[in-house]
């Protein structure tokens, strides 16, 4: 038997977020179309650290609304007919003709996160939960060539032998340098997990820290659940920014502006990112900036001030307390230093890419990089790999470098995902007739 044979995946995926999801329904569509006689069907397994599908589950904040179309969802870009798309979801759980007349494209995260468990749950056969992986370690050939990949568990086990490995691990919580998370600080990913543990509070106050959409909705929701408690904002800007959701900006995000990002030289994909960074980063919706600033204007005219606006300052360090933090803020304008003592510091700071590298072993030497040290990555989001290294390795998340600020986000995770199951029937159709295998119709 050869190498070949004995791989018993065509696809592991490593993560079971929206976008491997968005993958797995990719391939169970294909497959349904190659049992009726089109190209050979895709065997595609996952596995996932959580024990069970989980997306931002801690800032799932009731009445947040989505940041994106209902319409970008796991399958109606790449096919407006599939049965995994919103509209299927809202029309089986009795609600479609009531969402309809509620006359939104947003709807709150926490229905679209029980849009996505609705789907995740359609794949609970195809998903290891509870298992994180530790390593790729390669499988060659008869030539020397690597050609596939054991993919290893934490515990040493083997999820399966993959002829392609794709990477959808999410992003990491970014936090300042020398900040350590504990029960008094962390960052918001962990918001309302947190604050179910929280002790009773002993300041009735609380730091957040960051200028964007979450640490926005982080001040509106602590100083929303706790009606006595004093939310300290504390941002390096004059005030919240409005994100730019305009029609044309919008085209940011579009399928075709990812062709054009890829094919533009360096110094224009940089431009871009610059340009087009308020419609993503550090932003906040127009509608939340008024309700805060209504808040703030209205507690001034009571005389009682308890969302408080720290503009144009830092924090300059942190202070344990047996029942809370004490958090030094400089202003930066003034170069004052205001202690403040509170019972929870959070850090909405934004988040980073995994790094593949940590995974990648004895195949990172074989994985191409730029010339900043970034991975190459092929515009079908596949890693750009020295030839010895013929299985594929695909990046779900991480390429804003190359495919633009739509890398990571749901805008196209549908189309993505279609990119990456029509490489993976590329390839192998490519090495079938290397070998002089029957072609994937044949099989």
């Amino acid at each position: 038997m050869s190498t070949f044979d004995s791989v018993s995946h065509d696809v592991i995926g490593i993560g079971f977020g929206p976008s491997n999801l968005a993958l797995a329904i990719a391939v169970r569509e294909h497959n349904e179309r190659a049992a009726q006689g089109g190209p050979g069907r895709v065997d595609a397994l996952f596995a996932e650290r959580q024990a069970r599908f989980g997306w931002h589950r801690g800032m799932l904040i009731e009445g947040a609304t989505m940041q994106v179309s209902f319409l970008k969802d796991l399958a109606t870009m790449r096919d407006p007919t599939s049965e995994y798309g919103f509209l299927s979801y809202l029309r089986e759980q009795g609600r479609l003709v009531d969402f309809i007349n509620h006359k939104t494209m947003f709807p709150t995260r926490v229905e679209f996160h029980d849009y996505l468990e609705w789907a995740a749950a359609r794949f609970a056969d195809r998903v290891r939960y509870g298992t994180t992986v530790r390593a790729l370690r390669p499988v060659t050939g008869e030539n020397g060539d690597v050609v596939a990949v054991d993919v290893v568990a934490a515990d040493g086990g083997t999820v399966g032998r993959a002829r392609n490995v794709v990477l959808g691990m999410g992003l990491r919580p970014r936090l300042p340098a020398g900040v350590h998370v504990s029960e008094r600080v962390w960052h918001n990913s962990d918001l309302l997990t947190r604050l179910k543990t929280l002790p009773e509070l002993r300041h009735q106050r609380f730091v957040v820290v960051g200028a964007g959409q979450s640490a926005a909705e982080v001040a509106e929701h602590l100083h929303t659940t706790y009606p006595h408690a004093e939310v300290c904002a504390v941002f390096g800007r004059y005030g919240y920014s409005p994100a730019d959701d305009s029609a044309f900006a919008n085209r940011i995000f579009d399928p075709s502006a990812v062709d054009d990002f890829y094919d533009a030289p360096e110094h224009v994909k940089r431009s871009l990112l610059a340009y087009h960074g308020n419609t993503n980063y550090s932003v906040v919706d127009i509608d939340l900036i008024d309700e805060l600033y209504r808040r703030v204007y209205q507690e001034k005219v009571a005389g009682r001030e308890r969302l408080r606006i720290l503009n144009t300052a830092r924090v300059a360090g942190i202070d344990r307390l047996r029942d809370g933090v004490r958090v030094q803020i400089d202003h930066l304008s003034s170069g004052d230093r205001l202690p403040v003592e509170c019972d929870a510091l959070i850090f909405a700071t934004g988040y980073e890419p995994a790094d593949p590298a940590d995974l990648l072993g004895e195949l990172a030497p074989l994985c191409e990089r730029d010339g900043r040290g970034r991975p190459r990555v092929a515009r079908d989001y596949r890693l750009v790999t020295a030839p010895a290294l013929r299985c594929g390795i695909y990046l779900q998340g991480g390429t804003e470098h190359t495919h633009g600020l739509s890398s990571s986000l749901l805008s196209n995770a549908a189309i993505r995902a279609g990119e990456i199951l029509h490489s993976v029937l590329e390839h192998r159709a490519a090495h079938d007739l290397h070998d002089g295998r029957a072609p994937l119709a044949a099989r």
